[in-house]
């Protein structure tokens, strides 16, 4: 079957059937905080990882802007990541709420976030941050780092809270009209392709698209505000200088959206390699989940070894 076969010979439901059939394992949960609802699913979860954090880290993983917590299922289901998992709906996807910002800076998902994990009881973690996560884990972490006992940003977006102010506009107003003209459907239909390598197998290729057209207007014209407003580097290097845990960065060899070159300076600022991720593009935790797997699960045994 073919890229264009999906389109338009077998419904994307269809294709899919297999990685929805995975993720029936992980139901979907939602619990009170103190700003608002946030649905999650999670794994690997036990009475004896809750009460033994420092043996048994939790991972929280957060999505991108085209994205949400279903798309985590590779992770989610993945037998050689022994730890419990958790992976979020941002504010304003799913079931969880809106931030009350109109243009929300990283400030309000980060308030998300805590009252999030304070809700569940996580004190400390490692957080997963993917694009437009990136944005939120680093804010979290260079306000709380004792909490965070380390950082894996994959294909992180930088934000462009530092550029010309009239780049800003630029890239917000265009990504805000092609919300308007499109909605998630048709986002979906013409931009998830995107995301992935131009040679990705069709069911990755699918699964990109199916959690694209589930995203909310309302949820992802916020989150368009943050990456409007964010600045990765700049939160980073604050986590770094506390030295409270160890930091990967990773990207697809062929990302067409945060390319290895802008990853690399992200890296540089973590003072770690760039980990690359050969044959993924930028749902690379999605396309090679093997690939992205391993390098999760050697990042998590420098937390767990306690490295700075």
């Amino acid at each position: 079957m073919s890229s264009q076969a999906i389109q338009s010979e077998v419904p994307v439901d269809d294709v899919v059937a297999p990685l929805r059939a995975r993720l029936d394992a992980f139901p979907y949960r939602t619990v009170a905080t103190r700003v608002g609802t946030v649905g999650y699913r999670c794994a690997g979860i036990t009475s004896e990882a809750h009460d033994a954090h420092d043996a048994h880290v939790p991972v929280v993983m957060l999505h991108g802007i085209g994205s949400g917590a279903a798309s985590w299922v590779a992770q989610l289901d993945a037998s050689g990541l022994d730890v419990a998992l958790y992976a979020w709906d941002a504010p304003g996807y799913g079931e969880t709420s809106n931030v009350a910002e109109a243009e929300p800076h990283a400030e309000a998902y980060a308030d998300a976030l805590e009252a999030w994990l304070d809700a569940l009881g996580l004190d400390r973690v490692a957080l997963v941050g993917h694009s437009l996560g990136a944005i939120m884990a680093t804010k979290f972490a260079s306000r709380a780092p004792q909490r965070v006992r380390g950082l894996f940003l994959c294909s992180p977006a930088n934000g462009y809270g530092k550029a010309d102010p009239e780049a800003r506009a630029s890239k917000r107003d265009s990504r805000l009209a092609m919300l308007d003209k499109l909605g998630p459907d048709g986002m979906a239909r013409e931009r998830s392709d995107n995301l992935v390598a131009p040679d990705a197998a069709d069911l990755p290729r699918a699964w990109v698209k199916w959690n694209m057209a589930r995203v909310l207007p309302a949820g992802y014209r916020q989150a368009t505000h943050l990456l409007s407003n964010g600045d990765v580097a700049g939160e980073l290097a604050q986590y770094v200088s506390a030295l409270a845990g160890p930091v990967a960065v990773a990207v697809g060899a062929v990302d067409g959206i945060t390319p290895p070159a802008a990853c690399e300076t992200i890296a540089r600022v973590a003072g770690v390699p760039l980990q690359i991720i050969e044959g993924a593009g930028h749902a690379s935790y999605i396309e090679t989940p093997d690939m992205l797997n391993a390098a999760l699960g050697a990042w998590l045994d420098r937390v767990a070894a306690g490295e700075r």
